[in-house]
């Protein structure tokens, strides 16, 4: 089986703060995060390639990651940030897809999570850049939260040429255990064709002490009804998902999510949707993958 991880993290405190770990829970967080770890804890768990997503919405880190992956045998892709509201934004798209590792830019994320206005994107200024995202041949990864669901619904309707990837399955209160009203959010926007959602960063929305399998399902069960298979990804969400669970573990109780599937259904969640999406090469399959069992 080969495995695509569609959603993770890098950062090296030595080069730039990264503002938003602060706190004593995200303190484990508090700490450089480099390719030969990413290497070390993917090969483990049996990843063949990934995606590195953007951290910060600062200019020079897109330049870096797009270096970074033009240099690894395992990134194969890059989503990336740019200011979305720019005039200019379509010179910058093409300015960062003439640097070295620009051939690997695929896509484009904002931090929409913490903009106060719930209808930021669908501001003119926005669909603007979102459609110079589209004419780029990117796709768009949406970091949302369950009341901007319906925002990004209108989006994605007002730039039907763009993909929108929903991370994050757009938080759920998995904690609470709550599935309305982002249930029937996500289904609205799951409606339109050129809509994927990532199955990704679940534990950190649960309990992270004490979550279980059980309390991830009902809303993994969800946007696979929603997305289907072959609009949902698998994302590990590293290394903010070390908070909940190891790396393994997160390979692991995804499986067992996927369980309910045909064989060729997971094959799409595991890597077709995200070769697809982000148009990443074919990727060998690892020779005997190691995962950490759990169950719940």
């Amino acid at each position: 089986m080969t495995i695509i991880d569609a959603h993770h993290h890098l950062w090296d405190l030595d080069v730039r703060d990264q503002e938003w770990i602060e706190g004593p829970e995200l303190a484990p967080l508090r700490r450089s995060f480099l390719h030969h770890d990413l290497e070390a804890e993917a090969r483990e768990a049996g990843v063949s390639a990934t995606v590195l997503v953007q951290t910060v919405t600062v200019a020079e880190e897109t330049p870096e990651f797009l270096a970074l992956a033009a240099a690894s045998d395992l990134i194969g892709a890059v989503v990336g940030w740019t200011d979305l509201t720019s005039p200019g934004i379509a010179d910058e798209l093409a300015r960062l897809r003439s640097l070295p590792g620009g051939g690997l830019l695929r896509g484009i994320r904002h931090q929409v999570q913490g903009e106060a206005d719930p209808d930021w994107l669908t501001r003119p200024e926005v669909l603007r850049g979102l459609r110079a995202v589209a004419a780029a041949g990117l796709v768009y990864d949406l970091l949302i939260l369950p009341h901007q669901l319906s925002a990004a619904t209108r989006a994605a309707a007002a730039v039907p040429g763009l993909t929108f990837v929903l991370d994050h399955l757009g938080k759920p209160p998995i904690a609470s255990g709550e599935l309305e009203p982002w249930a029937g959010r996500v289904r609205e926007l799951a409606a339109l064709p050129n809509t994927v959602c990532k199955l990704s960063g679940m534990a950190t929305e649960a309990d992270w002490r004490s979550w279980t399998v059980r309390d991830l399902r009902p809303y993994a069960d969800t946007v696979q009804d929603a997305f289907g298979p072959r609009r949902l990804v698998f994302g590990s969400d590293w290394p903010v998902s070390t908070l909940a669970a190891s790396y393994g573990e997160v390979v692991d109780f995804t499986g067992e999510l996927l369980n309910a599937l045909t064989p060729v259904e997971r094959d799409e969640v595991w890597a077709g949707t995200a070769r697809r999406v982000y148009r990443l090469t074919p990727v060998a399959t690892p020779a005997q993958p190691v995962t950490s069992p759990r169950t719940g």
